[in-house]
Formats: C-alpha cells, structure tokens, sequence
C-alpha cells in the first residue's frame, strides 16, 4: 500500500469538518430526538456515554496499516450490535439451540410474545432480515416506537416487509436470551471476544427494565442498539478483532470460532432487501448478486463502521464520521492499494 496515500485517508477520516453532527454529550441528545417521535414517550432506558473524538483503523493482510485517534476508547456503537447480536445466532444454530432459521419463534420461546396469530408466524429468518413485522410492546416501548410518521401503519406479512425497526431486533435479542439461558454478554464473551484476545473493556447494556427471570436466575435482556440507551460500548480496536475474524472466514488462530456456514449465509442478500443479509449491510457480489457478499459492513448512528473487503482482504473501522463522507474516505483507501 501506498504510505502516503494512506495518510491521506487517515487524514480524510480525522478532519473535524468531516465529523458526524451528532454532540459529544449522546444521552440528552438521544432523549430530545426520541421525544419527538410520535409514539415514543422519549425516555431513554439504558446507560449512554459522552463519545470521544474521530477514530479509527485500517487493516490490510491482518496488520494495522493506518490508524489515527484514540482506538482503545470505548464509545457507544449503536447499531454496530446488531451484528454481535446476529452472531450469536449462527453460534446458537451450531449447537442445536436453533434447529433450522426458518423455524418459527413461537416453537423456542414461550413468554407471550409469539401468541398472537400474525406474531405466531414469525421465524428465525424474518427477525435476522429484519423482516418479521412483529407487533406489540417491549420494554415499555411500541413496536412503532420511534419511527417518524404520525400514523401507526398495519403489518404486512411477516417476511414481505423490511423495516429497520429497533423495538423488533430487542424482541429477537430476548428470544435468544431465552435459547441460550444465560445473559448474551456472557455467551459473547466467552464465544468470541476471549478467543479474539480482544480487550476486556467492552461492555453490552439493556435496559433499566428489561430484566427477567430464566430457570429461576435474574438476568438482562440487553439491547440490538443505543436508539434508547444500551447497546455495546466498545472500542475500534475490539470492532477491528471481530472484523477480521469475519474476513478470516471465522477462523483464528487455527480455531473455529465461527461456522463458515454462518458467515456465507448472513451475507446472503436479503429475500425483501438485497442490500441486508442477517443483520450485516451488503455490497453485490460482483460475480453473482444472489451470492454472498465479498463486501460488507456492520453499521451504527453516529458513523460507526466496520467495513469488510474480502477480496482487497481489508478491514476498516471508523468511528463519528460522518456517513456521507465515507465513501470520500473509502475512494481514498482504495487509491492507497498497489496490488
């Protein structure tokens, strides 16, 4: 790679012009936005975090080839989660806690939640797509919660409509909780994040209320995101870990971590939105747009990013950049490439 090229897109992505517009200060930030929303009572249920300043790194072949800011900082991620979160299934059908995606809900998960004859209809693959439609409170926060129209608009059938709906990806996040019978964070850890070597610092938070009691222990359901506090707080570093043991085909250090039948299907274009796989963001294969994705990516508000290039076998993570700007810095990244 071309050093001073390379330069220039660390520079690029660490301009203060080029910084999301979105305040240091996060939590009465997300409260006001929240507030006016139109079913949204705007209280904000999960610990939030001041953000530091622009960060980020470039890994190419497995090395840091570029990195700039502070990339141990452990900031809020927002919807960078999601794609924790959907790992945790692929772990979950490896050990037969999930019997096939295409199962309903409803047959692993008896709290109510599935009762309903539309929610009843609900599989694994539609709440990975965020195609499920599911309808009802969580958490104190409707369905619809949120989500800027004035008018609560009737569910389509589950698997025909895709929504980036943050009250549906909690309902999924219990319903793993109740496969795996033991807090989310603790199977991550010891799953993925240990074997990674990646930093102890992150943290994974649900909600004030969202606590509920399996096989008679008290744990929390955490959250898919910050959109009402919560989430992952983590490091670039860590997010450059789990990044590369992806592009790595879920393999590290000569381990297994996660099944390579995992990775190929949550890249798969989405039935409903081709540009979604199992909670990971698609670039077409250029090959096959019905094939996995060589490119893809985990994003969160704020310009969080990890961005996954199989074929340039290169890793990026950036983060409060903001998201018009990245594919300025991208263009900058590829220009740096010689071979």
């Amino acid at each position: 790679m071309d050093s001073r090229l390379l330069e220039e897109a660390a520079a690029f992505a660490s301009d203060p012009e080029h910084e999301t517009s979105r305040p240091v200060d996060l939590g009465p930030f997300l409260a006001t936005v929240r507030s006016k929303n139109y079913h949204d009572d705007g209280e904000i249920l999960g610990p939030t975090k001041p953000r530091g300043g622009m960060n980020g790194l470039i890994l190419r072949h497995g090395y840091i080839v570029a990195e700039w800011g502070d990339t141990r900082r452990v900031d809020m991620t927002f919807s960078v989660t999601k794609s924790y979160l959907s790992t945790l299934a692929g772990l979950a059908l490896e050990r037969g806690l999930i019997r096939d995606v295409h199962d309903r809900l409803g047959d692993y998960v008896d709290d109510g939640g599935y009762d309903a004859p539309h929610n009843a209809k609900i599989t694994w693959h539609h709440s990975l797509q965020q195609t499920s439609e599911w309808v009802g409170t969580l958490w104190g926060k409707h369905h619809f919660a949120g989500r800027d129209e004035t008018k609560v608009r009737e569910p389509e059938e589950p698997g025909t409509f895709f929504e980036y709906n943050d009250a549906r990806v909690n309902r999924f996040a219990l319903s793993l909780l109740h496969v795996w019978r033991r807090p989310l964070p603790q199977v991550l850890k010891e799953l993925v994040m240990d074997p990674l070597d990646a930093s102890p610092t992150w943290r994974w938070y649900g909600y004030r209320n969202s606590w509920v009691t399996i096989d008679g222990l008290r744990m929390q359901s955490v959250s898919g995101g910050g959109h009402w506090g919560g989430g992952m707080q983590i490091s670039t570093r860590a997010h450059a870990r789990f990044g590369l043991l992806f592009l790595r085909r879920g393999k590290w250090k000569g381990r297994q971590i996660v099944p390579e039948s995992w990775i190929d299907v949550a890249m798969t274009p989405g039935d409903v939105n081709p540009s979604y796989g199992y909670m990971w963001w698609l670039d077409p294969n250029p090959r096959d747009p019905k094939e996995p994705a060589t490119v893809y990516s985990a994003r969160g508000a704020g310009g969080n990013r990890i961005w996954v290039d199989t074929e340039k076998d290169l890793v990026v993570v950036v983060r409060w950049l903001a998201a018009d700007r990245f594919e300025g810095f991208l263009k900058r990244v590829m220009k740096a490439i010689r071979t």
